[in-house]
């Protein structure tokens, strides 16, 4: 005898998600990477936030400043490249667009509290992925967690917090217990689904490749959904509907309208 499903809770969120704000069309993690998503119509995006040395929440993907900063030339070499070495003063120099285009020269890391202000302003919707300087897991989420609940007090949707490190996760729930929670996995590892659950998840984000209509129906049956990451092909996206997953996030902003079903 199987067991009982849990039941799905309504899920506020839209289908389609901007992955870093546009995609590989701006600077990712910029805010004229979210403005640039808005421009295609896109109205929830996802972004990755970890701290500074004096605990500000800032948005990088990369635990070094290497690929998407000038950190090198503006710290000095001897500097280390570790991001989240350095206070949130130092890391507001850095020029995060020139990697990108001339177009972007200058443009600035942002705090996640500048993204969070544009968002609410603008009535988008934000998946958060705590993405923690290693050894930082536990705090990054603890931190971010208590930033966010109070820079979405009284708004309808909240943000949706996801991570591939349950640790940030269980910080984040520390601290902001009502704040929505989102297990990223890339590959399916033992317990994966008692973490989840025991992390009160209400959704898995999977590399999309992972889903079969048997995972999307057990995730289903816990009473989480289901979403992709990073789907820039049409069969991939179309394969993914068919299965009835619940959201799909992607860089191509200029290839897939966040208005289709």
């Amino acid at each position: 005898m199987s067991a009982p499903s849990s039941p799905l809770a309504p899920w506020p969120y839209p289908r389609w998600i901007a992955h870093r704000g546009a995609g590989k069309l701006a600077p990712e993690n910029t805010l004229a990477a979210f403005r640039l998503g808005a421009q295609y119509g896109y109205r929830m995006f996802e972004c990755d936030a970890k701290l500074s040395s004096d605990g500000i929440p800032f948005l990088m993907h990369d635990a070094t400043l290497t690929r998407t900063t000038n950190g090198a030339q503006a710290l000095g070499t001897a500097a280390s490249p570790t991001g989240g070495d350095h206070p949130w003063a130092a890391l507001a120099q850095l020029d995060a667009g020139s990697w990108h285009s001339r177009s972007h020269a200058g443009e600035p890391l942002p705090t996640l509290e500048n993204l969070a202000r544009f968002c609410i302003a603008n009535g988008f919707f934000l998946n958060i992925e705590i993405k923690p300087t290693p050894g930082q897991e536990e705090r990054t989420g603890r931190v971010i967690g208590e930033h966010a609940a109070r820079w979405w007090k009284g708004q309808m949707v909240p943000p949706l917090f996801s991570s591939f490190k349950p640790e940030a996760l269980a910080g984040a729930m520390a601290t902001a217990p009502h704040l929505p929670r989102a297990l990223l996995i890339d590959a399916l590892w033992d317990g994966c689904w008692d973490k989840a659950q025991a992390l009160g998840c209400v959704a898995i984000v999977c590399n999309h490749a992972l889903w079969d209509q048997a995972l999307v129906d057990q995730v289903h049956s816990m009473g989480m959904r289901a979403l992709s990451y990073t789907v820039n092909d049409d069969w991939a996206a179309q394969r993914l509907i068919a299965l009835g997953t619940d959201g799909i996030i992607t860089d191509r902003v200029d290839f897939f309208s966040p208005s289709a079903p």
